[in-house]
């Protein structure tokens, strides 16, 4: 069955991050695949998490720098990030700020995404 979606759920976060999601368990009640584009102001950072689905991060604007066990990794405009279930990671911004998309398969869960205090 084809489905539109007409726009976005705004979800909510710390920190002045934007998430506007476009498929997902909150938007379109999606399990398998949640599709959301995130904008971060300069100076953004987040707590390391080791989530239990894989997500695909294509950036559009800025920089994103994610830290894993192998080091760090700066994601340009026009290259995309994959971290893998059970990865440590650690996102961030850097100093313009960042707009990319993030998919996560299966859909992104606060119960799933084990972020550290």
């Amino acid at each position: 069955m084809v489905r539109k979606i007409a726009g976005a759920t705004r979800i909510p976060v710390p920190g002045g991050k934007v998430i506007d999601e476009y498929v997902g368990r909150v938007n379109s009640g999606d399990e398998q695949v949640s599709i959301a584009r995130m904008i971060a102001p300069a100076g953004w950072e987040e707590p390391a998490q080791t989530p239990e689905f894989t997500e695909y991060t294509l950036v559009l604007r800025g920089v994103v720098v994610v830290e894993h066990e192998e080091g760090v990794t700066e994601v340009g405009a026009g290259e995309a990030f994959v971290s893998l279930p059970g990865e440590k990671i650690r996102y961030s911004v850097g100093p313009d700020g960042a707009e990319y998309i993030a998919v996560c398969a299966p859909a992104f869960s606060p119960d799933t995404v084990n972020r550290e205090e």
